[in-house]
């Protein structure tokens, strides 16, 4: 393993800190809520959804990171403006930890930025995300929230790979006129977690895993993926049974925190079960293999919980 010679940020959202060198922070695990074919969820238009069960998952979630030390964040996923509301207001009675608010609808999450300002969320709350598709409309209903955290995600079409990614952060590359880092600043968006955005296996997927390390190498920021999006994509593992999609799950997740990630949008809450475990071990191994870098794991890291 290795330590970064750049110094490495640590933000703190909702509590929860992400970043530092590798080994030093245990990794945030971000488990996704309210999905597209969730059994839990009735209708995605209106946000109707099974109250009990979305409660025993956030709860579950809690308890495996309570036990390993690797810190949870409830990633909201949400259809429409209507949904966002109905999610939000549930969780503000079930869960007081930081939370990402995520829609494929531009107006769902411009909506969302509004509503976790006016019900006092802000400072817990992560948008999800800046990219080359944030149009005006969109970023400026984040200038105007009191949300200061947000994923970046470094996607770069035009330039696939570590050097797209990197390009689309700083300049823009070849498909805007300003970088995302530059332009998060300016809406006041202090606290960045860069997404590279992990692409299908056979298409690219392994450059999510170099970009991790080449960005906290270059950037200081903290990185991280939904490194799972690869392995839900593949198509010769969707013949296979829960056993083999769940070992393949739970070794990209330790593969990517192996890469220098310092937070893992892991997918379905359901997976916490085995991602949890997986993450835990991962980051002792991280912790011992530096152990000679001058670097200390923090108290309630899993190398002093578990071992």
């Amino acid at each position: 393993m290795f330590r970064f010679s750049r110094e490495q940020s640590v933000v703190n959202i909702g509590g929860v800190k992400i970043g530092g060198q590798p080994g030093e922070l245990p990794t945030a695990l971000c488990g996704t809520i309210f999905y597209q074919g969730q059994r839990i969820v009735q209708d995605e238009e209106k946000g109707l959804f099974d109250h009990a069960r979305a409660e025993q998952l956030i709860a579950r979630q809690a308890e495996l990171a309570e036990e390993t030390g690797c810190p949870d964040v409830l990633h909201i996923y949400a259809r429409s403006i209507q949904a966002v509301e109905r999610y939000l207001d549930f969780s503000d009675g079930v869960w007081s930890g930081p939370l990402i608010i995520d829609s494929a609808d531009s107006a769902t999450r411009a909506g969302a930025a509004q509503m976790a300002t006016e019900l006092g969320y802000a400072d817990r709350t992560v948008y999800n995300s800046l990219s080359l598709a944030t149009e005006e409309e969109e970023a400026e209903a984040i200038r105007e929230s009191d949300i200061d955290s947000a994923i970046i995600l470094a996607y770069n079409p035009a330039e696939p790979g570590v050097d797209g990614s990197l390009a689309v952060l700083e300049t823009g590359g070849r498909v805007m006129e300003e970088g995302l880092l530059p332009k998060a600043a300016g809406l006041g968006l202090a606290n960045l977690l860069i997404d590279p955005g992990a692409m299908p296996l056979g298409s690219g997927a392994g450059a999510a895993l170099r970009f991790s390390v080449v960005a906290k190498s270059r950037l200081g920021l903290p990185v991280g993926s939904g490194i799972h999006n690869a392995v839900s994509a593949w198509q010769w593992l969707s013949a296979k049974d829960r056993t083999a999609k769940r070992c393949c799950d739970a070794a990209a997740a330790a593969m990517q925190l192996l890469s220098a990630a310092d937070f893992l949008l892991y997918g379905p809450i359901e997976s916490a079960e085995f991602i949890f475990p997986a993450a835990a071990m991962a980051d002792i191994l991280v912790a011992e293999a530096v152990a000679g870098l001058d670097v200390e794991p923090a108290a309630w890291h899993p190398a002093n919980k578990l071992v």
